[in-house]
């Protein structure tokens, strides 16, 4: 018969030991914990997540003293402006959308989630948890007009391939591309957003040419685009 085997529970003075704990709290302020959040998260390009974190060689706090100090690694990523990778519920994506939006002065754009990676939730998370864009921005109260982020996303393709081709792209040009490239809308998609009527393709790569040269670039009247050396000889 195997001999019964005991556990020791040792008798530890609670008062030292909350001593203890308030001391190896005190290596770090609040304060540099949460900038040193906030650095880990600018150059992870994205929220950090524990294990992140303990992996990123310039932070010297390790993820249980975050813990310690704020409760939980959530609720730090709280505090520092950070928004957690996981159990974000709607109603905090929905209220980070609205303080973004007073912040703008207007509805937030897919553009303006990518150039706030770590502060605010990917564009994929919302379209995730509430089928698109749009329709979140109508849940957070915003007034978005039915096809303003289909059109916005379209217009942004478009001038991208434009660029590619060196010209604007005709409707068997998108075709093409989107055989190349899944993440483009389809032809179709794209010709519906002007109500499938006459001269539909010609007013997309209207739309295209005013925002390619808003953003400086020449476009000929016959929709090739100017190139930068025939720009600096003119």
């Amino acid at each position: 018969m195997a001999p019964r085997r005991y556990r020791v529970q040792p008798e530890i003075d609670q008062r030292a030991l909350a001593e203890f704990r308030a001391g190896i709290r005190k290596r770090y302020t609040d304060a540099q914990i949460l900038a040193q959040l906030k650095a880990s998260a600018k150059r992870l390009g994205r929220s950090p997540t524990m294990k992140e974190f303990a992996a990123d060689p310039e932070a010297t706090v390790h993820p249980q003293t975050v813990i310690e100090h704020f409760g939980s690694w959530n609720e730090a990523k709280r505090a520092a402006g950070l928004v957690p990778r996981r159990f974000a519920t709607r109603e905090e994506l929905l209220g980070l959308l609205r303080a973004l939006g007073e912040e703008l002065g207007r509805p937030p754009t897919a553009k303006d989630l990518d150039e706030r990676k770590g502060s605010m939730p990917s564009k994929s998370l919302y379209w995730h948890t509430f089928g698109s864009l749009t329709q979140a921005l109508r849940d957070a109260g915003f007034d978005v007009p039915v096809g303003a982020e289909r059109l916005e996303r379209a217009l942004a393709q478009g001038a991208e391939l434009a660029i590619r081709l060196g010209r604007l792209p005709k409707f068997n040009d998108w075709a093409s591309a989107r055989g190349e490239d899944p993440e483009l809308l389809t032809e179709w998609q794209v010709y519906r957003l002007f109500d499938a009527r006459r001269g539909a393709w010609s007013t997309f790569q209207f739309m295209i040419r005013e925002r390619l040269q808003a953003a400086g670039v020449a476009v000929e009247a016959d929709g090739t685009l100017r190139s930068r050396a025939k720009r600096r000889q003119a």
